[in-house]
């Protein structure tokens, strides 16, 4: 261990790679994860007093935070809807509970504000809540410096136990307590939700491709329904297929709507697989493939940030701008990370990275009726280093409430500076460019790195909390997901009326738990719950991190 000690950036990077080894260890269907691998594995090396600087921690916070709130911003905002907020109200019952219930174990078992703040964080399992609620700490003044390293300590210890027993707790009751409770088979309810929505099959698992693809493209020789044009045989089709190219006499014509077709044309027709197969039964026979149209199809990521469009559906969308639509397919929808299923019914957010495919002129067309492209432009550093700045500037801010004084600190003034600075981004997209995968890369590298460093901190001292807390930290963990989970299955049914599969994926959101979501939609074998997860795990990543400073202002004043 005296190379470790010695070399904190060889510790560091030790932790990092032995703990997401770890995470990857599977327990039935539930494996660990990076994140709590690499803090029981700091954890344990940090028994050996091996530590790294605590600045490495802070910087590392303030990135992933950031990094997080500007992924989240477009939606946070696209989500304060009547829509969003209706599943808004499952994240309020999740931070008032679970807020409660960690100052009501606070004040029943004289819990310090240290191992108060880990059980909420653990059994919210929600990490940012350590760093958030660890700063709080710092600012402390009736805390001696000895006082603030112990409880900032205990922050980890508690945290790492609650999260294990949340963690496994909250994907038992979403992926199968819950669809027992409702009287349903996950994957049944969420095809026939599917199926409402006018969807064609009931979605594809992450390591799944269509036997059928739903693109394609064919060619047919004309010797039916010749004499009509382009556009009368595009238009009766609402879109649905078009026609992208003519061969006439060996010629290769310039397809335009006003173009009539002739006995004898080849064809090539483009759109979904059973309206292309219908098409074709009215023109003729099929051909094999014919020289000169078996033109390539651009494909592009557009970023949804026309106003007019967001907040209406795929269908919605086709029906107002059938101009812009018409000859362009849609075949993912990417909402913070997540993919939705790309159907009729699915809302548009702005913000949505949509992923579309058609005739380049088409395409390109779309793309400026509905928002922008995607482009891999490098990360304009200094935008990126205002917000931070912004944000450590609005983390100073204090406001005095009765005897306690609450205050964001780095962690929260950096969450909220995200958010802003990630929405205006989506409004404008000329400038502040982050490209998602430069985001979330610096946002897993921050908090591994945070993670890393504060069980290093925590180790020496994990032992003696774990014998003093034996029953009540895996109580806490799985009493604090039981309740609030409980309580918004029975509100989001019975009040808000949210269709089952979406219900139980808006909990898993609620709770911000990737490993929830990922079991569910396996059960599911559908990104149906994904519509309910994507608006509660987008609030919840907003509202969760708050809740740190300000349980810490309430038991440590």
């Amino acid at each position: 261990m005296n190379l470790l000690r010695e070399n904190p950036v060889l510790a560091l990077f030790a932790c990092l790679g032995l703990g997401y080894l770890v995470g990857r260890l599977r327990v039935g269907r539930i494996t660990l994860g990076g994140i709590c691998g690499t803090l029981i594995v700091s954890m344990l090396i940090g028994t050996q007093h091996v530590s790294v600087n605590s600045d490495v921690k802070n910087v590392a916070f303030a990135l992933f935070i950031f990094s997080l709130g500007y992924i989240a911003g477009p939606q946070f905002v696209a989500n304060l809807n009547a829509k969003g907020l209706r599943f808004g109200v499952l994240c309020l019952l999740e931070v008032v509970l679970v807020l409660g219930m960690a100052y009501g174990f606070a004040k029943g078992f004289s819990l310090d504000v240290g191992t108060a703040s880990g059980i909420l964080a653990g059994a919210a399992t929600e990490s940012a809540v350590v760093g958030t609620a660890q700063d709080a700490i710092g600012k402390l003044t009736n805390l001696s410096h000895d006082q603030i390293a112990e409880a900032q300590n205990h922050v980890a210890t508690a945290y790492s136990v609650c999260y294990l027993f949340g963690l496994v707790s909250i994907v038992m009751l979403t992926s199968q307590i819950f669809p027992m409770i409702l009287r349903i088979n996950l994957r049944d309810s969420s095809r026939a939700v599917w199926q409402k929505m006018r969807g064609d099959d009931a979605g594809l698992a992450a390591d799944e491709e269509a036997a059928l693809p739903a693109l394609v493209g064919r060619t047919y020789v004309v010797s039916q329904g010749e004499g009509s044009t382009i556009g009368e045989f595009e238009g009766v089709r609402d879109d649905l297929v078009t026609i992208e190219g003519v061969k006439r006499a060996g010629q290769v014509l310039t397809v335009e709507p006003k173009l009539r077709l002739l006995r004898g044309d080849q064809v090539l027709v483009v759109g979904r697989r059973a309206a292309v197969l219908d098409a074709g039964h009215e023109l003729g026979p099929e051909t094999s493939g014919v020289p000169g149209l078996d033109s390539p199809l651009a494909v592009r990521q557009v970023v949804v940030t026309n106003k007019q469009i967001a907040g209406n559906s795929l269908d919605q969308v086709r029906g107002q701008d059938g101009q812009y639509t018409g000859g362009v397919y849609l075949t993912d929808i990417q909402r913070v990370d997540h993919h939705l299923p790309a159907v009729g019914g699915t809302e548009l957010h702005q913000g949505d990275t949509l992923t579309v495919v058609g005739a380049r002129s088409k395409v390109d067309k779309f793309a400026a009726k509905v928002g922008t492209t995607v482009s891999q432009n490098a990360t304009d550093y200094i935008y990126i280093s205002l917000g931070i700045c912004l944000g450590v500037l609005i983390g100073m801010i204090t406001v005095h409430a009765g005897g306690a004084a609450l205050a964001l600190g780095t962690g929260g003034g950096c969450l909220i500076s995200g958010l802003f600075c990630g929405w205006l981004r989506a409004q404008h997209p000329t400038f502040g460019a982050f490209p998602p995968a430069a985001a979330q890369t610096l946002k897993d590298l921050g908090l591994s790195i945070f993670i890393a460093v504060t069980g290093l901190a925590a180790g020496p001292d994990a032992g003696a909390l774990l014998r003093k807390y034996p029953v009540l930290l895996p109580a806490a963990g799985i009493l604090m997901v039981l309740v609030p989970a409980c309580v918004s299955l029975v509100v989001g049914r019975r009040l808000l009326k949210i269709e089952p599969p979406i219900l139980i994926g808006a909990i898993a959101g609620q709770q911000c738990s990737t490993p929830a979501i990922t079991s569910i939609t396996n059960v599911a074998q559908s990104s149906v719950p994904m519509l309910g997860y994507t608006i509660t795990y987008t609030l919840s990543n907003f509202l969760l991190p708050l809740t740190g400073p300000i349980l810490v202002g309430l038991i440590g004043s």
